[in-house]
C-alpha cells in the first residue's frame, strides 16, 4: 500500500465581489515531506526571477504547519504586487492552513510530516486599483485555499464525476469546443 498522503492535488476558484480583481485560484500540492511533494518543496527554496517562493506565515516567527510554500503564478514586477503577495495573500493562505488543522481537514498528527505547495494568482490589476478591497482579497484567498486543500485530500473531483461531466461542463473561458 502506498502512503495515504504521498501526493494530492487540488484547486479551487473563489470569485471576487463586484468591481474587484481579487479572484483567488490556488493550485495545491500536499504530500509527505519524504515523498515527491517534499522533494519539490525543497527544490522550490531556490529563488527564480519574478516567481519568488515564500513560506506561509501567520506572523513573524509563526510558520504554519504543515509547512507551506507559496509561489505566484505570474511574475511579480513591482513592490506593490510583492506587498500583496507577502501581506494579504500570505496571511489568508496561512490562516486557511491553520484552520484546516483546527477543522480536521488536515490530520493534526500529520502536521509535521506533510508539506504544501500553493501556486497563487494575483491579478496584476490589483496593485494599481485605487479601490482595492484587501478584505475581499483576503476572503477569496482564504476560502479558495481552504477549499483546495479539502479537495486535494478528498481526491475531488472524483474520476466518476469527471467522466459524468465530460460533455456537460466547459472550461470557464471556453468558446472553442
Amino acid at each position: 500500500m502506498t502512503h495515504p498522503y504521498l501526493f494530492h492535488a487540488g484547486e479551487a476558484t473563489v470569485l471576487a465581489k463586484e468591481g474587484q480583481f481579487t479572484d483567488a485560484m490556488p493550485e495545491i500540492l500536499i504530500g509527505a515531506t519524504d515523498g515527491p511533494v517534499g522533494q519539490a518543496f525543497a527544490s522550490m527554496m531556490a529563488q527564480s526571477k519574478g516567481h519568488t517562493a515564500m513560506f506561509a506565515i501567520r506572523a513573524c516567527n509563526q510558520l504554519v504547519r504543515p509547512a507551506t510554500i507559496m509561489v505566484p503564478k505570474v511574475t511579480l514586477k513591482d513592490v506593490a504586487n510583492i506587498d500583496l503577495f507577502g501581506g494579504v495573500v500570505q496571511s489568508a493562505t496561512a490562516d486557511a492552513v491553520v484552520d484546516c488543522l483546527i477543522d480536521g481537514i488536515i490530520p493534526r498528527e500529520h502536521a509535521n510530516s506533510l508539506c504544501i505547495i500553493s501556486l497563487v494568482w494575483i491579478d496584476p490589476r490589483c496593485a494599481k486599483d485605487q479601490n482595492l478591497d484587501k478584505k475581499d482579497m483576503y476572503r477569496t484567498n482564504y476560502e479558495a485555499t481552504k477549499l483546495a486543500i479539502r479537495r486535494a485530500l478528498n481526491n475531488e473531483p472524483s474520476v466518476d464525476e469527471l467522466i459524468a461531466n465530460r460533455h456537460r461542463i466547459k472550461h470557464d473561458m471556453d468558446d472553442w469546443s
